[in-house]
């Protein structure tokens, strides 16, 4: 049976940098900078509420540059995160790949490749 995970020998593993740190803030970002970005939307509403303007399309559009701006901070806190998860499997060990012998030749060379 062919090992799936079998580690080429001598491969080293890379110790853990930045990229655990920025794993670790990222929930925390997420909710605070969310709450940050409604303020405004959330504070449109108060002072409508305390007898404010009361202009609809002032408070629509608002929400909608609210929106707008949360939903580019979870993309790009996504992005952040797709990147820091890249370089943690790239520090991990390397893998054997399976061998596939050129098809033009009959036999692999007999010793080990350079």
């Amino acid at each position: 049976m062919v090992d799936l995970f079998q580690r080429l020998p001598g491969a080293r593993r890379s110790p853990a940098g930045l990229e655990r740190t920025v794993l670790r803030h990222l929930p925390r970002a997420l909710w605070l900078g969310t709450l940050v970005l409604a303020l405004p939307s959330l504070l449109v509403r108060l002072l409508d509420g305390w007898g404010g303007t009361g202009n609809e399309a002032l408070t629509r559009s608002i929400d909608f540059c609210v929106a707008a701006l949360v939903f580019l901070h979870w993309n790009l806190l996504l992005t952040v995160a797709i990147g820091a998860v890249i370089v943690m499997v790239m520090k991990g060990p390397a893998y054997v790949a399976d061998p596939y012998p050129p098809l033009d030749r009959a036999d692999p060379p007999a010793g080990p490749t350079p």
